[in-house]
């Protein structure tokens, strides 16, 4: 009976391991501003960009509007079908025009298979979106913490 029991055991974990596969973050994570010809932003305007738009490496982030900025990294181990990502984004304190405040704003994510990089990015695109002080950026699997970066809006 205890030999049922462990070989059954054994077949679960491994009819079970390939769901369980965890993605892993491969690479540098490139952080800070990204850059853009656009130099007068309108309340409201976004700028289309493509994957290797160039990022400055800075956690100082100027609070104007037009500034994105995020991080860019590469996870390894990405099949369809995975746990989506969580982008978890911590801010100071944004107050939206119908008053009410947020102190985060997340993000799910499905697993983009093909993709080379993934981006995790904030654009200031309303005056009320540009709030000073720290902002800090988390992606998540599930439970488990793949990036994590700060940001010093000022």
């Amino acid at each position: 009976m205890q030999a049922f029991k462990a070989a059954t055991l054994l077949a679960i974990s491994l009819i079970s391991t390939p769901l369980l596969a965890e993605v892993q973050v491969q690479g540098e994570i490139e952080y800070g501003i990204f850059q853009s010809q656009v130099q007068d932003f309108e309340p409201g305007q976004r700028v289309l960009t493509n994957q290797q738009q160039a990022i400055e490496t800075t956690q100082v982030i100027p609070a104007k509007l037009g500034t994105k900025f995020g991080l860019r990294y590469q996870l390894a181990g990405k099949r369809k079908g995975d746990q989506p990502l969580t982008l978890l984004y911590l801010t100071p304190g944004v107050v939206t025009p119908d008053g009410l405040r947020h102190d985060k704003f997340v993000v799910q994510q499905e697993m983009a298979e093909a993709a080379v990089a993934d981006v995790m990015a904030y654009e200031f695109s309303e005056y009320h979106e540009v709030v000073p002080g720290e902002w800090h950026f988390l992606v998540f699997q599930g439970d488990r913490k793949l990036v994590e970066q700060r940001f010093m809006v000022q």
